[in-house]
């Protein structure tokens, strides 16, 4: 199936959520996550309407960004090396990963200006996942007052990959209820309206609880 075809099905089930959670499907940022496929088939997203581009792996984002550049809006969602910050920062528009002091250290030393960043929460508190723990979120991004190039948009969050939806939407819910808290400090640095959770076989139901960006990979370009 093209993309274009599946891009369609994919804003349809986000117009279902939305109406079933009474929200608009245009505060919902679709972001096509093209770590598995070619330059050709990125191009592809592009021209159906996908302007907001995923990677997670440096390599593959260096080499889309030297063909695509400026088309296309790019977050990185993938764990960032401090190290490699200094290859990704002025390309990149939002940082997705952000978990520990090291890498906002690095981002704010190598940005001319602020950077976008969701913050990692390790929601389900799986040890294979990256993140901050839920109850350590707030002081963390407290903490991220002291950088000037840091600017805490939203929350971010990769729940289990299962198949039991109730626990799926705890999942969810539970970022959404942290990130309610933390925008409720009304922090300057980090006004924090966004929730970056939901990829293929989850995010109708992370639109339902509130989803702001989904992540969505192999149901939009293929795997």
């Amino acid at each position: 199936m093209d993309v274009a075809t599946n891009l369609r099905h994919i804003r349809q089930n986000i117009e279902q959520a939305c109406e079933k959670s009474n929200r608009n499907p245009d505060d919902i940022t679709i972001i096509g996550v093209t770590k598995y496929v070619t330059i050709e088939r990125t191009k592809e997203l592009i021209n159906a309407g996908i302007k907001n581009l995923g990677e997670n792996r440096l390599d593959g984002f260096l080499q889309k960004h030297e063909y695509i550049q400026d088309n296309a809006t790019w977050h990185f969602i993938g764990t960032l090396q401090s190290r490699k910050v200094k290859e990704v920062i002025g390309k990149v528009d939002a940082v997705h990963s952000l978990d520990r002091k090291s890498l906002a250290k690095e981002i704010n030393k190598r940005a001319a200006n602020p950077v976008d960043c969701f913050v990692q929460v390790n929601v389900s508190g799986e040890e294979s996942k990256h993140g901050i723990m839920p109850e350590e979120t707030l002081a963390f991004i407290k903490d991220m007052e002291g950088f000037a190039n840091i600017r805490v948009i939203g929350l971010m969050t990769m729940a289990p990959h299962i198949e039991d939806e109730n626990e799926l939407r705890q999942v969810f819910r539970r970022l959404a209820s942290l990130r309610d808290s933390i925008k409720s400090e009304q922090l300057p640095h980090a006004p924090c309206q966004y929730l970056s959770m939901g990829m293929s076989n989850d995010y109708h139901l992370a639109v339902e609880e509130g989803a702001t960006h989904v992540r969505i990979g192999s149901s939009l370009v293929g795997s």
